[in-house]
């Protein structure tokens, strides 16, 4: 909703003030539909060269997470925290071999089946999972398990900065695109130089549409989607840092209730539940 929001006020604020000032909007009307279909088309064929197939199709499948609103939250956190509680408490209590049905497959597992939020981040759940078969198979020491998840979440981080990156780059290559369509204007006005004034001067304006354009869908659009599907991406690796400093910590020969505040202390203040709230979430 904000991101729509935003772009109302911007396409508000841009062309209610051009009027205000006395500016014919037909005139950029008539305009953009020349010049944006030269920036525009550019833009789509670089960012397709750009970036191969398969960068393409990660990139497109997290531009909808513009429209969407962020996983980040205290309650996704605290559930998040909860089930690694019940998974750590199950270990402690049964052993290791306890728990390898469950994350063998999560889908028909009591533990896993109470948080459904959770069950639906596959990317999540085989994280958590293939971790857990990790410390269940092997005697992964605490410090060697830690560089092991670091590995992981590199490789995680690389891949969902992706789409950010992609699209910020698109977003700079705008104003240049914009400069192409404005001197194709340009070069389109010198062969009107015999017209009277009226005609040039709406030639000369609609080649600095181009221009304008260009700017336009740069920093007021591409550029800020690109910085939302970020900060978006973000919110989401926090989950993963929560898993990794819980798990290390309880290799490590952590009770699970500090395993668990362990990773914690890994959420933002912004959305981190209090001690109070996730003692009580425990409890539950």
């Amino acid at each position: 909703m904000g991101v729509i929001v935003g772009m109302l006020i911007i396409l508000g604020g841009v062309f209610g003030g051009f009027m205000l000032e006395g500016g014919n909007i037909m005139v950029i009307v008539r305009a953009i539909g020349n010049e944006g279909m030269i920036i525009v088309g550019a833009g789509i064929g670089s960012f397709l060269i750009a970036n191969p197939g398969g960068i393409f199709k990660i990139v497109m499948s997290n531009f909808k997470k513009v429209f969407q609103p962020s996983t980040a939250s205290k309650a996704g956190f605290t559930d998040l925290l909860s089930l690694l509680y019940m998974i750590f408490t199950k270990i402690r209590k049964d052993g290791l071999i306890s728990v390898e049905e469950d994350v063998d497959d999560p889908s028909k597992s009591a533990l896993f089946a109470k948080y459904k939020g959770l069950l639906s981040n596959h990317h999540l759940m085989s994280f958590i999972t293939d971790n857990l078969k990790v410390i269940i198979t092997t005697n992964m020491a605490p410090h060697e398990l830690d560089n092991l998840l670091d590995i992981d979440l590199e490789a995680h981080h690389h891949e969902t900065g992706l789409p950010s990156t992609s699209i910020n780059t698109l977003g700079d290559s705008f104003p240049g695109l914009g400069i192409v369509a404005a001197v194709l204007g340009v070069v389109l006005t010198m062969g009107k130089m015999s017209e009277g004034p009226e005609v040039l001067g709406e030639s000369i304006g609609a080649a600095l549409v181009g221009t304008f354009l260009g700017i336009l869908l740069c920093y007021g659009f591409v550029g800020p989607f690109a910085q939302n599907i970020g900060h978006k991406i973000n919110d989401e690796n926090v989950f993963y840092s929560i898993v990794k400093v819980a798990l290390v910590s309880f290799v490590g020969g952590a009770a699970p209730q500090i395993a668990v505040e362990s990773g914690r202390r890994a959420i933002p203040s912004s959305h981190r539940p209090s001690f109070g709230e996730l003692e009580q979430a425990l409890r539950k």
